[in-house]
């Protein structure tokens, strides 16, 4: 995932990145075709174009056409305000294969977020622009209290509009977004998200809309396999450990490598390809290699917290580095998992966060919170007003005429799963072998 520039045309609310203005040091043309090169050297097999909005670089058409031209497989993600039929088949020439358009919620949530009226409108005819060309067409959309609601309408938007594959993704409190604590959901309101995506998926198996569970998504619940197998479910279909540095890597538009783009740069950037050979860095910077421990007996020793303790600790490695590190400025213990609300509830709690140390304003920066660990049916906090429930859904018309005890099912379906939980902690353990 590379970052060429950090110059944006819109003004997410919850952007990791605070996009807006480029970097003041960003990589020449000859430097980023360098780059290129030594992409192709070490085995890279695709190369995301993201920002910012990269369509905003002058060069960014050449960068494509090189990466195509080395082999690899050029993809984009973008928020779409701004791509036009003359742009869209500049892109098809240059080897773009596939554009993911980021839609996050309906017309007004996702104006809202972008910061910009009219960026829903633009974003769905870019869509059309690039279909058009013959460019296959991806979404993806943030989940946080205030997308959340919408998700049912908007499957059913982006069904609608003919999209095969929908990645969503937890709003976490990275740059932008640690700013607004209200915007984030709460690690206890996963217990009312899950049986609402789990539907999704099972119905997107049916009408052929694939929706991919993104990297701080599930872990060990119920719809595991369901979000992360689709109709291919095996036993292989969960989640198997962050993967930074060992099957991706983050380029920022200056030149800094990390292993995942999202992840924070003062805490996890190996070194600047100004200074250090790609290869160099991605194989003998511990910021790049901190990974190579999976499946080995090292691979939990920086888990803290729930997840040392957790029965999933070594395939799960503490699921999201990124998610964990910007909530408590360190990685090993993610509270956006739906296995620990479940065990929380099981035993009658829940868990909160709240924010202790604000962020320095900084790209991909954030602050400290604290988790509150409070009895399930406790008033909730009047630090947090604001709530996402299972009750606030918006579940389109026809789909309660075909099934008007949809949402009282997952709402049962969410108790059992916690009675489930509940009764296997109470059973007595297995003798020793």
């Amino acid at each position: 995932m590379w970052e060429i520039t950090l110059k944006c045309n819109l003004a997410c609310g919850h952007c990791g990145s605070r996009a807006g203005d480029a970097r003041v040091d960003e990589l020449s043309t000859a430097e980023a075709l360098d780059l290129v090169h030594q992409l192709a050297d070490i085995g890279i097999r695709e190369v995301t174009l993201i920002g910012g909005e990269a369509f905003l670089r002058r060069d960014w058409l050449q960068i494509a056409q090189e990466i195509t031209d080395c082999g690899m497989r050029c993809t984009m993600t973008t928020g779409g305000y701004g791509v036009t039929p003359v742009l869209a088949e500049r892109m098809k020439r240059a080897g773009i294969e596939t554009v993911s358009v980021s839609v996050d919620g309906l017309r007004q949530t996702h104006d809202r977020l972008r910061g910009r009226k009219g960026s829903w409108d633009f974003c769905l005819r870019t869509i059309e622009v690039l279909r058009d060309v013959g460019i296959y067409v991806g979404t993806n959309s943030q989940l946080n209290r205030w997308s959340a609601p919408e998700f049912p309408e908007l499957y059913r938007v982006l069904r609608d509009a003919g999209f095969k594959a929908w990645q969503v993704q937890l709003t976490v409190p990275m740059g932008n977004a640690a700013d607004d604590q209200a915007l984030l959901l709460q690690p206890c309101e996963l217990l009312d998200l899950y049986p609402m995506l789990g539907y999704l998926a099972e119905r997107g198996v049916d009408e052929g809309v694939r929706v991919l569970a993104g990297n701080n998504i599930g872990y060990f619940g119920p719809y595991e396999r369901r979000l992360r197998g689709q109709e291919n479910m095996n036993e292989y279909s969960f989640w198997r450990g962050c993967q930074a540095g060992l099957q991706t890597l983050g380029i920022e538009a200056d030149g800094a490598i990390k292993g995942c783009p999202s992840l924070p740069t003062r805490r996890y950037t190996g070194g600047n390809i100004r200074d250090r050979t790609l290869r160099d860095i991605v194989t003998e910077t511990p910021e790049l290699t901190f990974n190579e421990t999976a499946g080995t007996k090292d691979a939990t020793s920086h888990l803290w917290g729930f997840c040392k303790s957790c029965e999933f600790a070594t395939l799960c490695r503490g699921g999201c580095n990124w998610t964990a590190h910007v909530f408590f400025d360190r990685r090993g213990n993610n509270p956006y998992c739906h296995h620990r609300a479940l065990t929380r509830a099981a035993r009658g709690e829940r868990e909160r966060v709240r924010q202790i140390e604000p962020a320095t304003g900084l790209p991909f920066d954030n602050g400290v919170f604290e988790l509150l660990v409070e009895d399930r049916e406790a008033p909730w906090g009047a630090d947090d007003p604001t709530r996402f429930e299972m009750d606030a859904i918006q579940w389109p018309a026809e789909w309660l005429l075909e099934d008007p005890g949809l949402p009282a099912r997952l709402a049962d379906e969410r108790e059992r799963s916690v009675a489930y939980y509940a009764a296997r902690a109470a059973a007595p353990a297995p003798p020793a072998p």
